[in-house]
């Protein structure tokens, strides 16, 4: 529950019980300074005395009434609410309310948000609302990891074999940048966490983290995907350009994403993954836009890794590039496109995982210590996108991934990726061979991959979800 709308009922009910007794005050001014008929004195004086009683008490009633609140609690001590009643799976319709465990929450998750909320050089304000922290690299939260307390950030790497940055091809940048304000050198841009934030997730355990047992091939588990990917080989990077849309995400506990996957492991606990890409999270950030994201973990979701900065591991060194936060402009249907360039690759002296965002901005690295498989090598590579199908209604979702319509309606229509490439052992930059595409459910997000001398490999994907032929 809303501890702020909770104890906005306190402040309303002691300020209905305040100006109630300064309005009986002004009446007996009144009736001092009026001629009154004889027959109406006892019950002025009456009056009189509660008015005076009232006046006497209106400092301390919110005292007395947290009193009688735990009276009446300690009479009836359950108090029936409905929270979320559209979500169809998150909070059952009845929930116990009892302070005691309320106060405790709130006192958790403030203690989670001094953790991960560092102290700020400087606070940019974004237009969509956000707050970018300008926090001191050295003390970002990867920094709170054992293994990395009392370091710093190293150095850049050298880039990929084959590796150009000469786009044509406007790219995305962040909203936030709008402002016109920028961190200064040696500081990070990190997006604050609210209490908001935090209120959303099912747990603050489980906040900034994704569902457990996600698998590529999800049939069952309410995720959904439209992949190229390739396997069989040892992969050290993977490298794409990535159009962005604004998908309708239906329900506040899905998600639409679009990204690089760079996995190891098998799917089972021991599953590696590097993420990277943009997503639509309504849970996560409270709004429809997307959003530049990165994500990592080694034990298959399970207690390792975070969305962005939200816990200790990967180690931003850009001060011009805020992971998690909107970007800025869309593309828009039968209009104008536009895409982000990622790159993730495996520094070959130091191992660490380095990502590139755009033409040559690097954002940051993952430490090769934090993986298992991964501290070697990949062994597959994914591209594509991904929702989640809570089925909250009874049927399928309606929510959209890539720009809501299906591949065959190609350009300025259906979403993208081109220029797919991977890195190999002596960091080079290749053309993908031996493609795989999987798409889940077909009816209701398909793919259909080409190459050309423009794009080279590249594929269209997406669909909105539910339809005649997605029920």
């Amino acid at each position: 529950m809303d501890m702020k709308g909770y104890s906005g009922c306190w402040t309303k009910r002691r300020n209905e019980l305040f100006f109630a007794a300064r309005h009986t005050r002004r009446q007996h001014q009144c009736i001092q300074a009026s001629p009154v008929a004889p027959e109406k004195t006892v019950a002025q004086n009456h009056s009189l005395k509660m008015a005076a009683a009232i006046s006497q008490n209106a400092l301390p009633v919110l005292p007395i009434f947290v009193a009688l609140l735990l009276l009446v609690t300690s009479i009836s001590p359950v108090l029936s609410i409905h929270i979320f009643p559209d979500s169809g799976h998150r909070s059952p319709a009845n929930q116990t309310f009892r302070p005691e465990a309320e106060l405790l929450k709130l006192r958790r998750i403030r203690a989670h948000l001094k953790r991960i909320n560092k102290p700020a050089v400087k606070t940019i304000k974004s237009p969509d609302g956000d707050l970018i922290d300008c926090v001191l690299s050295h003390q970002q939260p990867a920094f709170d990891h054992p293994q990395l307390k009392g370091q710093r950030p190293l150095d850049p790497p050298e880039r990929p074999k084959g590796y150009s940055n000469r786009e044509t091809v406007e790219e995305s940048l962040q909203l936030w940048t709008d402002s016109g304000e920028s961190c200064p050198e040696g500081t990070v841009p990190i997006r604050k966490t609210t209490e908001e934030d935090i209120l959303r997730a099912s747990s603050i355990r489980r906040f900034g983290r994704k569902p457990r047992n996600v698998r590529r091939d999800s049939t069952g588990s309410g995720h959904e995907h439209a992949v190229v990917f390739v396997n069989g080989d040892q992969y050290y990077g993977a490298k794409a350009s990535i159009n962005v849309w604004t998908p309708l995400v239906t329900d506040q506990y899905e998600f639409s994403l679009s990204q690089i996957w760079v996995i190891a492991g098998s799917f089972g606990n021991d599953l590696n993954t590097i993420e990277a890409g943009w997503q639509v999270s309504p849970e996560l950030y409270g709004d429809n836009y997307p959003r530049f994201f990165t994500y990592w973990t080694t034990d298959a979701y399970q207690a390792t890794g975070c969305y962005n900065l939200l816990c200790s591991g990967f180690i931003q060194t850009n001060n011009k590039v805020a992971i998690g936060a909107a970007i800025s402009p869309r593309s828009a249907y039968n209009g104008r496109q536009f895409d982000i360039g990622l790159m993730v690759w495996k520094d070959p002296k130091h191992g660490h995982w380095w990502l590139e965002f755009g033409s040559g901005l690097l954002v940051g690295y993952w430490p090769a210590f934090l993986f298992s498989h991964l501290r070697s090598h990949a062994s597959m590579v994914q591209f594509g996108g991904e929702i989640v199908n809570s089925r909250s209604r009874g049927y399928h979702t309606g929510t959209q991934m890539g720009s809501g319509h299906f591949a065959e309606e190609g350009f300025e229509k259906a979403a993208y990726f081109r220029n797919l490439q991977v890195v190999d052992w002596d960091n080079n930059l290749l053309p993908l061979t031996n493609i795989h595409q999987l798409a889940d459910h077909p009816n209701c997000y398909d793919i259909r991959q080409g190459r050309n001398n423009v794009w080279g490999t590249y594929f269209y994907y997406g669909g909105p979800g539910r339809n005649v032929r997605c029920p």
